[in-house]
């Protein structure tokens, strides 16, 4: 295959429903954008959350727009071990099974049962990319990364098509630190 592609790390995030985020920010609260991200319809936003899990807290965690259905909170599993939680590996959206927390912010607080979650590295592409390339929708993929630093390859790399996406593979911040790939790098479909 060897098809070249972009990399990027995602830090960990949240992502809020339209009622957590009134009652985190206030009532008709809209988030503000500080940065755009790879995929056209996602942004950093400026607002920040503080997340518990019994007596361990993660402070600043940045909220991701658009909203969400349902509150969703992405953390490397080493965010997770400091919490003291599994936080399983899994496609953001599925959080059955998936812990919870106590969320703060200016304006309230939540308790979230469940939303907590070690996302699934994957690849996000368009329609006409993926038939470029041969890529399939959910296919599982490796790809060896570029770094400079030496290469390492990340197994079961799951294929995401969608019509306003741009072809690029994200890893979490465990899987950057890894690779040498500290915001954005290169790697190799294998």
């Amino acid at each position: 295959m060897n098809i070249k592609i972009p990399i990027e790390t995602s830090v960990r995030h949240i992502h809020l429903s339209k009622k957590d985020l009134e009652t985190l920010f206030g009532k008709d609260y809209q988030l503000k954008k500080l940065k755009q991200l790879t995929l056209p319809e996602e942004f950093a936003a400026k607002e920040t959350v503080e997340i518990q899990v019994n007596s361990k807290k993660i402070s600043n965690l940045r909220a991701i727009g658009s909203l969400r259905k349902e509150t969703q909170i992405e953390l490397a599993k080493t965010d997770a071990i400091f919490l003291g939680i599994n936080a399983p590996l899994k496609e953001s959206g599925d959080l059955k099974g998936t812990p919870g927390a106590i969320i703060s912010g200016p304006k309230g607080k939540i308790k979230i049962k469940r939303g907590i979650i070690n996302t699934w590295r994957h690849i996000h592409c368009n329609s006409k990319e993926a038939e470029r390339l041969g890529l399939k929708d959910g296919m599982l993929v490796s790809v060896k990364t570029d770094s400079g630093l030496g290469s390492i390859t990340f197994h079961n790399v799951k294929v995401r098509i969608k019509e306003n996406y741009k072809l690029c593979m994200h890893i979490d911040t465990d899987e950057g630190n890894a690779a040498g790939i500290i915001k954005k790098g290169n790697g190799v479909i294998i």
